[in-house]
């Protein structure tokens, strides 16, 4: 046989050579300047300023220094000045060179990995490393002056890197005795826009005053000769009456603030400082105002304190009700019936908090929704018990909420509940008839069906198990579909008949908002996902373009943890060896040794514990649920795709394919 017929492969070209060279290491912090929107914002540069402004939060946060000043300068540079400790700008013991040029130009090196008793930040929003580095990569210049045991010094930046070396003289009489000064001059090249949105950066200096009681934050325009000074005696309240304005609260503005102590009964799992400090306000009509704050981080995009909040009034107000024997016959209240008319700011603290991507809009540490939950669970009990006629006028209003969803969700039913086939068997359903809110899990084996079954929230999350692997049924005629028991058991639980994209179908029928795939976090896992993926995109396509399909994503690993420095003993979660690599690297960073950590690995779903399986998966504060939607591909294009993957005859496309982008596969790993 021709050797060209042999080779399916073609020949390099100086276009497809893949070879040693192709190999590029980035070092320094190219990265950032290769992929600056992995590591910030690029909108404009609010955000590379903001980590120097949060440096100098962090430093009164403990106590250091009560002046923040941000200068907007006159030659388009921005200038942030504290009066903290001060940068240490001598050598570094294992580097060998000053701490500022480390701090400035190396990623994942800093002063906030340290958390254990007496590090220098306990308690920071700063956790990677960097921070300033990004503001140092993305800037045409930055110039850095510290004040510290008595010297003054300065190092300069272009580009990234130090355009000389450190200077250090004495301190004049009347300089003062400590602080950092950051002047940054952002490269333009990265971002969209090159100024800084007044608003916004005049919202965030607004509210780290709110939150450093007692500490002057100031904005200084050199080109306008204009002076912003905010310095919040009463914190949290005030801010939030300010965002209120006019709008009546129905009952006075509950507030409060409390942080663990490991000796007293209940705390034991919180390490010594970490909790928080909140004011809540309940109104009929008007704008709401929610804003919360990790470490003095903001979090637009919430997280698990906001739901631990959440969690915490919910219970508070469902237990004042249940007492004073308040509850309508026929009405259940439920947490977004307490929540949807709240206004709050909530400050948290927390020791070693996990944040959704480096610009931290959200948290994702699971500890923070037992933390505050914990805390203003039994506070706002307290307060309603001791002021019962808001009691009662709060719980008119939660009362009226909840008659309102359950008359919209019965008018759902009505409309829905004709000519329904009989729900399977197998299906273990939710009470809610809220179809928005409703969840529906889709589980590989009866064994982790089981442990759905026992750790779900059953008020609104129904369980399928199935058995065995889902039949491929992308060439599969729809007639034919309900041949397979399987198939005919989903179709039926969701409540839509198939279709087709462009098919006029009637959806009032859909029973959950969310259909959530969970399989093991495995390659057996990984085929189910796809064959059910498959029967979603080719028979139900409206339900992936409304994103009503869900992967759940089970972790893989468990890593026991001891305790260390203020954190008590944990157990930590990876999806995968990546997120479990991550996890050890940071644990030896706290001072753990190998040994003292274990490592268990689920075989699959049936090995977790209900209440494991809650936790990881199925809880919606902390799971990881991925939606399914279509990407940069378009329907066709995704049509064509499917088809080689899952098609009968496609056996050679998919050789072809598999031997083109199998190294994709090695290289995520």
């Amino acid at each position: 046989m021709p050797a060209e017929v042999m080779d399916p492969m073609p020949k390099n070209t100086a276009s497809n050579a893949y070879s040693e060279s192709s190999i590029k290491v980035l070092k320094g912090l190219e990265p950032v300047k290769q992929r600056p929107g992995m590591y910030t914002r690029t909108e404009n540069p609010l955000h590379i300023i903001q980590e120097v402004i949060d440096n100098a939060s962090d430093e009164a946060l403990g106590g250091h220094g009560r002046r923040i000043v941000v200068t907007l300068r006159a030659d388009g540079g921005v200038s942030v000045d504290d009066e903290g400790r001060g940068i240490p700008f001598g050598l570094h013991p294992e580097e060998g060179v000053s701490v500022i040029e480390i701090v400035f130009t190396r990623l994942h090196a800093g002063g906030k990995f340290d958390k254990a008793s007496g590090g220098a930040y306990a308690f920071s929003g700063g956790l990677h490393g960097v921070g300033v580095s990004v503001t140092n990569a993305l800037s045409t210049r930055l110039d850095v002056t510290v004040w510290r045991d008595g010297k003054v010094a300065q190092l300069g930046f272009a580009g990234g890197a130090p355009v000389g070396p450190l200077s250090v003289r004495d301190a004049t009489r009347g300089e003062k005795k400590s602080g950092t000064r950051v002047d940054v001059w952002p490269d333009p090249s990265y971002f969209d826009a090159p100024g800084l949105p007044q608003a916004e950066l005049q919202r965030m200096l607004r509210s780290k005053a709110v939150l450093l009681a007692g500490v002057e934050v100031e904005l200084v325009n050199e080109k306008t000769g204009e002076r912003q000074t905010w310095r919040y005696e009463d914190g949290l309240r005030g801010y939030l009456t300010e965002g209120l304005g006019d709008t009546e609260t129905l009952i006075p503005i509950f507030e409060g603030a409390r942080f663990a102590d490991p000796a007293r009964a209940g705390e034991e799992s919180f390490a010594a400082g970490e909790g928080a400090e909140w004011v809540v306000a309940w109104s009929e009509d008007g704008a709401l105002v929610r804003e919360s704050y990790v470490n003095l981080i903001p979090t637009p995009a919430g997280g698990t304190h906001d739901a631990g909040l959440r969690d915490g009034l919910f219970q508070a107000v469902k237990s004042f009700i249940e007492l004073h024997g308040l509850q309508p016959k026929g009405v259940k209240v439920l947490a977004d019936d307490v929540f949807s008319r709240v206004s709050f700011v909530l400050s948290a603290k927390v020791l070693d908090p996990q944040f959704q991507g480096q610009i931290k809009e959200r948290l994702n540490s699971r500890d923070a929704v037992k933390l505050v939950s914990s805390f203003t669970r039994p506070a706002l009990e307290l307060w309603l018990n001791q002021h019962v006629d808001y009691g009662r006028r709060l719980a008119e209003l939660v009362i009226k909420q909840a008659q309102a969803r359950t008359r919209a969700g019965q008018k759902i039913e009505k409309r829905k509940s004709s000519g329904v086939a009989v729900l399977p068997g197998k299906l273990t359903d939710c009470e809610s008839v809220d179809t928005t809110r409703n969840e529906l899990f889709l589980v590989e084996g009866d064994s982790a069906g089981g442990s759905a079954k026992m750790g779900r929230d059953k008020e609104f999350q129904a369980i399928l198990p199935l058995r065995g692997k889902v039949l491929n049924t992308w060439e599969t005629e729809r007639d034919r579909l309900f041949g397979n028991n399987e198939v005919h058991d989903i179709a039926v639980a969701i409540g839509v008949d198939p279709h087709g994209p462009n098919d006029e179908v009637d959806l009032s029928g859909l029973r959950y908002g969310k259909i959530c795939i969970l399989s093991d976090a495995d390659v057996d896992g990984s085929h189910i996902q796809v064959l059910l993926l498959t029967l979603f995109f080719r028979h139900f396509p409206q339900l992936i373009a409304r994103q009503n399909v869900y992967v759940a994503r089970p972790p893989l690993f468990r890593v026991d943890a001891p305790a260390r420095g203020k954190k008590p003993a944990q157990k930590l979660y990876a999806l995968d060896e990546g997120e479990l690599q991550a996890t050890l690297d940071k644990l030896r960073k706290d001072g753990v040794r190998d040994t003292q950590w274990s490592i268990s690995r689920f075989k699959g779903l049936g090995e977790m514990s209900a209440e494991q399986l809650w936790d990881t998966t199925m809880n919606p504060d902390t799971r990881r649920l991925m939606p399914i939607t279509l990407g940069d591909f378009g329907f066709e294009e995704t049509v064509g795709v499917m088809t080689m993957l899952m098609g009968k005859g496609e056996a050679a496309a998919r050789r072809g394919w598999l031997e083109d982008k199998g190294n994709l596969v090695e290289a995520d790993i």
